[in-house]
Protein backbone atom coordinates (compact mmCIF):
# COMPACT_ATOMS: atom_id res chain seq x y z
CA UNK A 1 0.00 0.00 0.00
CA UNK A 2 2.00 2.97 -1.25
CA UNK A 3 1.31 6.82 0.29
CA UNK A 4 -1.37 7.70 -1.79
CA UNK A 5 -3.57 4.59 -1.60
CA UNK A 6 -3.14 4.76 2.74
CA UNK A 7 -4.58 8.31 1.91
CA UNK A 8 -7.42 7.26 -0.13
CA UNK A 9 -8.39 3.93 1.72
CA UNK A 10 -8.40 5.23 5.66
CA UNK A 11 -8.52 9.09 5.42
CA UNK A 12 -10.26 10.21 2.29
CA UNK A 13 -14.05 9.62 2.93
CA UNK A 14 -15.99 9.66 -0.28
CA UNK A 15 -19.61 10.35 0.05
CA UNK A 16 -19.60 11.93 3.37
CA UNK A 17 -20.99 15.48 3.31
CA UNK A 18 -18.89 18.11 4.21
CA UNK A 19 -20.47 20.91 6.81
CA UNK A 20 -20.58 24.11 4.58
CA UNK A 21 -17.47 25.74 6.63
CA UNK A 22 -15.30 23.62 4.17
CA UNK A 23 -15.01 24.75 1.15
CA UNK A 24 -12.53 22.51 -0.02
CA UNK A 25 -11.22 19.61 1.81
CA UNK A 26 -8.76 16.34 1.48
CA UNK A 27 -6.84 16.19 -2.13
CA UNK A 28 -5.48 19.02 -3.06
CA UNK A 29 -2.38 21.38 -1.85
CA UNK A 30 -4.10 23.62 0.68
CA UNK A 31 -7.60 22.98 2.62
CA UNK A 32 -10.41 26.03 2.46
CA UNK A 33 -12.20 27.03 5.37
CA UNK A 34 -14.72 29.61 5.46
CA UNK A 35 -15.06 30.99 9.19
CA UNK A 36 -18.69 32.39 9.50
CA UNK A 37 -18.75 36.46 9.48
CA UNK A 38 -17.41 38.46 11.86
CA UNK A 39 -15.29 35.70 13.61
CA UNK A 40 -12.06 34.86 14.54
CA UNK A 41 -10.42 32.25 13.93
CA UNK A 42 -8.70 29.23 16.69
CA UNK A 43 -5.85 27.25 15.84
CA UNK A 44 -4.15 24.66 17.83
CA UNK A 45 -1.56 21.90 17.46
CA UNK A 46 -0.51 18.85 19.36
CA UNK A 47 2.11 16.12 18.52
CA UNK A 48 1.68 13.11 20.46
CA UNK A 49 5.14 10.72 19.90
CA UNK A 50 5.21 6.88 20.68
CA UNK A 51 6.94 5.79 24.13
CA UNK A 52 6.45 9.75 25.26
CA UNK A 53 2.52 10.29 25.04
CA UNK A 54 1.12 6.79 24.38
CA UNK A 55 2.81 3.30 24.43
CA UNK A 56 3.38 1.38 21.92
CA UNK A 57 0.72 -1.28 22.21
CA UNK A 58 -2.29 1.31 22.71
CA UNK A 59 -5.27 0.64 20.88
CA UNK A 60 -5.04 2.69 17.76
CA UNK A 61 -8.45 3.00 18.23
CA UNK A 62 -8.19 5.03 21.35
CA UNK A 63 -4.97 6.55 20.09
CA UNK A 64 -7.18 7.98 17.17
CA UNK A 65 -9.53 9.28 19.44
CA UNK A 66 -7.03 10.77 22.09
CA UNK A 67 -5.04 12.66 19.02
CA UNK A 68 -7.79 14.39 18.25
CA UNK A 69 -9.49 15.19 21.80
CA UNK A 70 -6.52 17.09 23.10
CA UNK A 71 -6.73 19.57 20.15
CA UNK A 72 -10.06 19.59 20.78
CA UNK A 73 -9.80 20.27 24.26
CA UNK A 74 -7.68 23.62 23.47
CA UNK A 75 -10.54 25.30 21.48
CA UNK A 76 -12.88 23.70 24.67
CA UNK A 77 -10.72 26.22 26.79
CA UNK A 78 -10.73 29.20 24.18
CA UNK A 79 -14.75 28.95 24.09
CA UNK A 80 -14.48 28.05 19.99
CA UNK A 81 -16.37 25.64 17.44
CA UNK A 82 -14.38 23.41 15.70
CA UNK A 83 -14.38 24.02 11.72
CA UNK A 84 -11.94 21.02 11.02
CA UNK A 85 -8.62 19.48 11.42
CA UNK A 86 -5.26 18.24 9.75
CA UNK A 87 -3.30 14.94 10.63
CA UNK A 88 0.36 14.74 9.77
CA UNK A 89 0.97 11.16 10.33
CA UNK A 90 4.72 9.74 10.29
CA UNK A 91 4.57 5.97 10.23
CA UNK A 92 7.30 2.97 10.60
CA UNK A 93 4.89 0.94 8.33
CA UNK A 94 1.83 0.91 6.39
CA UNK A 95 -0.39 -1.44 8.55
CA UNK A 96 -3.83 -1.83 7.06
CA UNK A 97 -5.35 -3.21 10.27
CA UNK A 98 -3.66 -0.33 12.24
CA UNK A 99 -4.64 2.16 10.15
CA UNK A 100 -8.19 0.94 9.97
CA UNK A 101 -8.53 0.95 13.94
CA UNK A 102 -6.89 4.66 14.43
CA UNK A 103 -8.82 6.27 11.63
CA UNK A 104 -12.01 4.74 13.25
CA UNK A 105 -11.49 6.32 16.61
CA UNK A 106 -10.29 9.61 15.11
CA UNK A 107 -13.49 10.31 12.85
CA UNK A 108 -15.71 9.06 15.90
CA UNK A 109 -14.51 11.98 17.47
CA UNK A 110 -14.30 14.59 14.42
CA UNK A 111 -18.36 13.41 13.81
CA UNK A 112 -19.70 13.83 17.00
CA UNK A 113 -18.11 17.37 17.18
CA UNK A 114 -18.55 18.32 13.37
CA UNK A 115 -14.67 18.59 13.47
CA UNK A 116 -14.08 17.13 9.47
CA UNK A 117 -10.36 15.94 8.57
CA UNK A 118 -9.85 18.59 5.70
CA UNK A 119 -6.24 17.53 4.89
CA UNK A 120 -2.32 16.59 6.45
CA UNK A 121 0.56 14.61 5.43
CA UNK A 122 2.40 10.78 5.74
CA UNK A 123 5.35 9.61 5.51
CA UNK A 124 7.75 6.77 6.80
CA UNK A 125 9.49 7.05 10.23
CA UNK A 126 8.87 6.70 14.10
CA UNK A 127 5.09 6.74 14.84
CA UNK A 128 4.34 10.53 15.49
CA UNK A 129 1.38 12.14 15.20
CA UNK A 130 0.40 15.76 14.77
CA UNK A 131 -2.76 17.58 15.00
CA UNK A 132 -3.69 20.94 13.68
CA UNK A 133 -7.47 22.23 14.53
CA UNK A 134 -9.02 25.38 13.33
CA UNK A 135 -11.98 26.75 15.41
CA UNK A 136 -13.90 29.62 15.11
CA UNK A 137 -15.19 32.41 17.74
CA UNK A 138 -16.55 35.88 18.18
CA UNK A 139 -13.71 38.61 18.83
CA UNK A 140 -13.75 39.20 22.45
CA UNK A 141 -15.52 36.31 23.12
CA UNK A 142 -12.20 33.87 23.94
CA UNK A 143 -10.93 32.79 27.93
CA UNK A 144 -7.60 33.62 27.29
CA UNK A 145 -4.67 32.77 30.00
CA UNK A 146 -3.96 36.27 30.74
CA UNK A 147 -7.59 37.52 31.62
CA UNK A 148 -8.05 36.21 35.30
CA UNK A 149 -9.15 39.47 37.72
CA UNK A 150 -8.32 39.66 41.17
CA UNK A 151 -11.52 38.24 43.12
CA UNK A 152 -12.40 35.89 40.48
CA UNK A 153 -13.71 32.43 41.36
CA UNK A 154 -11.74 29.43 40.23
CA UNK A 155 -13.25 26.68 38.79
CA UNK A 156 -12.67 23.25 37.42
CA UNK A 157 -14.44 21.00 35.70
CA UNK A 158 -15.26 17.09 35.82
CA UNK A 159 -11.88 15.58 38.32
CA UNK A 160 -8.53 15.14 37.71
CA UNK A 161 -5.86 12.83 38.86
CA UNK A 162 -7.98 9.41 37.30
CA UNK A 163 -5.75 9.42 34.35
CA UNK A 164 -2.11 9.92 36.36
CA UNK A 165 -3.77 6.73 38.21
CA UNK A 166 -4.17 4.54 34.90
CA UNK A 167 -0.76 5.52 33.70
CA UNK A 168 0.92 4.75 37.31
CA UNK A 169 -1.53 1.34 37.61
CA UNK A 170 -0.04 0.77 33.63
CA UNK A 171 3.99 1.42 34.75
CA UNK A 172 3.10 -0.97 37.50
CA UNK A 173 4.05 1.50 40.59
CA UNK A 174 3.18 -0.97 43.35
CA UNK A 175 0.82 1.79 45.35
CA UNK A 176 -1.37 2.56 42.03
CA UNK A 177 -1.57 -1.22 41.74
CA UNK A 178 -2.49 -1.66 45.62
CA UNK A 179 -5.14 0.91 45.06
CA UNK A 180 -6.63 -0.05 42.18
CA UNK A 181 -6.38 -4.40 42.16
CA UNK A 182 -4.56 -6.61 39.56
CA UNK A 183 -6.85 -5.37 36.73
CA UNK A 184 -7.69 -2.09 35.48
CA UNK A 185 -10.76 -0.52 35.18
CA UNK A 186 -12.24 -0.01 31.43
CA UNK A 187 -14.00 3.59 32.72
CA UNK A 188 -10.40 4.21 34.55
CA UNK A 189 -8.77 3.09 31.49
CA UNK A 190 -10.60 5.53 29.23
CA UNK A 191 -9.78 8.74 31.78
CA UNK A 192 -5.91 7.98 30.47
CA UNK A 193 -6.37 7.34 26.77
CA UNK A 194 -9.60 8.76 25.55
CA UNK A 195 -10.25 11.98 27.53
CA UNK A 196 -13.46 13.77 26.81
CA UNK A 197 -12.99 17.42 25.51
CA UNK A 198 -14.63 19.86 26.84
CA UNK A 199 -16.96 21.76 24.15
CA UNK A 200 -20.32 22.26 25.27
CA UNK A 201 -19.08 23.45 28.05
CA UNK A 202 -16.22 25.82 26.60
CA UNK A 203 -18.60 27.38 24.53
CA UNK A 204 -21.26 28.41 26.82
CA UNK A 205 -18.77 29.62 29.11
CA UNK A 206 -17.42 32.34 26.06
CA UNK A 207 -18.55 35.62 27.55
CA UNK A 208 -19.31 34.27 30.89
CA UNK A 209 -15.54 32.54 31.95
CA UNK A 210 -12.75 35.67 32.08
CA UNK A 211 -9.42 32.75 31.93
CA UNK A 212 -9.89 29.41 31.12
CA UNK A 213 -7.10 26.27 30.19
CA UNK A 214 -7.43 23.13 29.95
CA UNK A 215 -5.17 20.59 32.18
CA UNK A 216 -2.97 18.55 29.95
CA UNK A 217 -0.02 18.80 32.27
CA UNK A 218 -1.15 19.14 36.01
CA UNK A 219 -3.63 21.27 37.99
CA UNK A 220 -1.39 23.34 39.83
CA UNK A 221 1.19 23.96 37.33
CA UNK A 222 -1.49 24.79 34.97
CA UNK A 223 -2.94 27.08 36.79
CA UNK A 224 0.53 28.40 37.49
CA UNK A 225 0.56 29.11 33.84
CA UNK A 226 -2.98 31.38 34.12
CA UNK A 227 -1.35 33.37 37.18
CA UNK A 228 1.69 34.09 35.38
CA UNK A 229 0.03 35.44 32.35
CA UNK A 230 -2.76 37.50 34.12
CA UNK A 231 -0.18 38.71 37.29
CA UNK A 232 -2.10 37.48 39.63
CA UNK A 233 -1.95 34.75 42.83
CA UNK A 234 -4.25 32.41 43.69
CA UNK A 235 -5.89 30.48 47.22
CA UNK A 236 -6.93 26.87 46.62
CA UNK A 237 -9.18 24.78 49.20
CA UNK A 238 -7.92 21.30 48.86
CA UNK A 239 -10.96 20.38 50.50
CA UNK A 240 -13.49 21.58 47.80
CA UNK A 241 -11.15 19.78 44.75
CA UNK A 242 -13.91 17.10 43.76
CA UNK A 243 -11.99 13.31 44.16
CA UNK A 244 -13.17 9.98 42.64
CA UNK A 245 -13.50 7.30 44.99
CA UNK A 246 -10.91 4.93 43.51
CA UNK A 247 -8.32 8.25 44.70
CA UNK A 248 -10.12 8.60 47.62
CA UNK A 249 -8.15 5.70 49.42
CA UNK A 250 -5.11 6.88 48.19
CA UNK A 251 -2.50 7.65 50.56
CA UNK A 252 -2.11 11.84 50.82
CA UNK A 253 0.85 12.28 49.26
CA UNK A 254 -0.26 10.08 46.40
CA UNK A 255 -3.84 11.30 45.94
CA UNK A 256 -2.50 15.05 46.24
CA UNK A 257 0.40 13.43 43.31
CA UNK A 258 -2.39 12.62 41.28
CA UNK A 259 -4.72 15.43 41.67
CA UNK A 260 -2.45 18.24 41.59
CA UNK A 261 0.25 17.60 39.34
CA UNK A 262 -1.33 14.13 37.11
CA UNK A 263 -1.85 15.54 33.93
CA UNK A 264 -3.52 14.11 30.87
CA UNK A 265 -7.01 15.39 32.71
CA UNK A 266 -8.10 17.39 29.94
CA UNK A 267 -10.28 19.45 31.93
CA UNK A 268 -10.83 22.89 32.01
CA UNK A 269 -10.32 24.88 34.39
CA UNK A 270 -10.95 28.75 34.26
CA UNK A 271 -11.70 31.59 36.26
CA UNK A 272 -15.06 33.90 36.45
CA UNK A 273 -16.46 36.97 38.66
CA UNK A 274 -18.48 36.32 41.65
CA UNK A 275 -21.37 37.73 39.81
CA UNK A 276 -20.94 35.02 37.05
CA UNK A 277 -21.60 32.00 38.73
CA UNK A 278 -25.30 31.30 38.53
CA UNK A 279 -24.42 32.08 34.75
CA UNK A 280 -21.29 29.62 35.24
CA UNK A 281 -23.96 27.02 36.69
CA UNK A 282 -26.42 27.48 34.00
CA UNK A 283 -23.58 26.54 31.43
CA UNK A 284 -22.59 23.62 33.31
CA UNK A 285 -26.13 22.65 33.31
CA UNK A 286 -26.68 23.14 29.62
CA UNK A 287 -23.44 21.28 28.52
CA UNK A 288 -24.15 18.30 31.16
CA UNK A 289 -21.12 19.24 32.42
CA UNK A 290 -20.15 18.66 36.54
CA UNK A 291 -18.33 21.72 37.40
CA UNK A 292 -16.79 22.91 41.23
CA UNK A 293 -15.69 26.06 42.65
CA UNK A 294 -12.46 25.38 44.64
CA UNK A 295 -10.95 28.66 44.98
CA UNK A 296 -10.17 32.56 44.49
CA UNK A 297 -7.55 35.15 42.63
CA UNK A 298 -6.01 37.15 45.11
CA UNK A 299 -3.85 40.00 44.34
CA UNK A 300 -0.92 38.33 46.27
CA UNK A 301 1.50 36.24 44.15
CA UNK A 302 1.86 32.72 43.87
CA UNK A 303 -0.62 29.63 44.75
CA UNK A 304 -1.70 28.59 47.95
CA UNK A 305 -2.96 25.45 49.07
CA UNK A 306 -5.34 25.58 51.85
CA UNK A 307 -6.67 22.91 54.34
CA UNK A 308 -10.10 22.79 55.75
CA UNK A 309 -9.31 25.00 58.28
CA UNK A 310 -7.55 27.46 56.23
CA UNK A 311 -4.37 26.86 56.56
CA UNK A 312 -1.25 26.83 54.12
CA UNK A 313 -0.50 23.44 53.26
CA UNK A 314 3.03 22.61 51.75
CA UNK A 315 3.27 21.23 48.21
CA UNK A 316 5.51 21.68 45.62
CA UNK A 317 3.96 23.12 41.96
CA UNK A 318 4.90 20.49 39.26
CA UNK A 319 4.12 20.79 35.73
CA UNK A 320 5.07 18.25 33.15
CA UNK A 321 7.93 19.54 31.02
CA UNK A 322 9.28 17.97 27.82
CA UNK A 323 12.29 19.70 28.64
CA UNK A 324 12.84 19.85 31.86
Amino acid sequence: MGEFELIRRHFQRAGVAQPGNVVLGVGDDCALLQPAPGHQLAISTDMLVEGRHFFADVDPEALGHKALAVNLSDLAAMGARPLGCTLALSLPRADDAWLAAFARGLFALADAHACPLVGGDTTRGPLNLCITVFGELRPGQASRRDAAQVGDDIYVSGRTGEARLALEWLLGTPWARAAVGPELPADLRARLERPTPRLALGQALAGVAHAALDLSDGLTGDLGHILAASGVGADIALADLPVAPVLAALPDAERQTCLLSGGDDYELLFTAPVSARAAVQAAAQASGTAVARIGTVSAAPGLRLLDASGEAVAFRAKSFDHFG
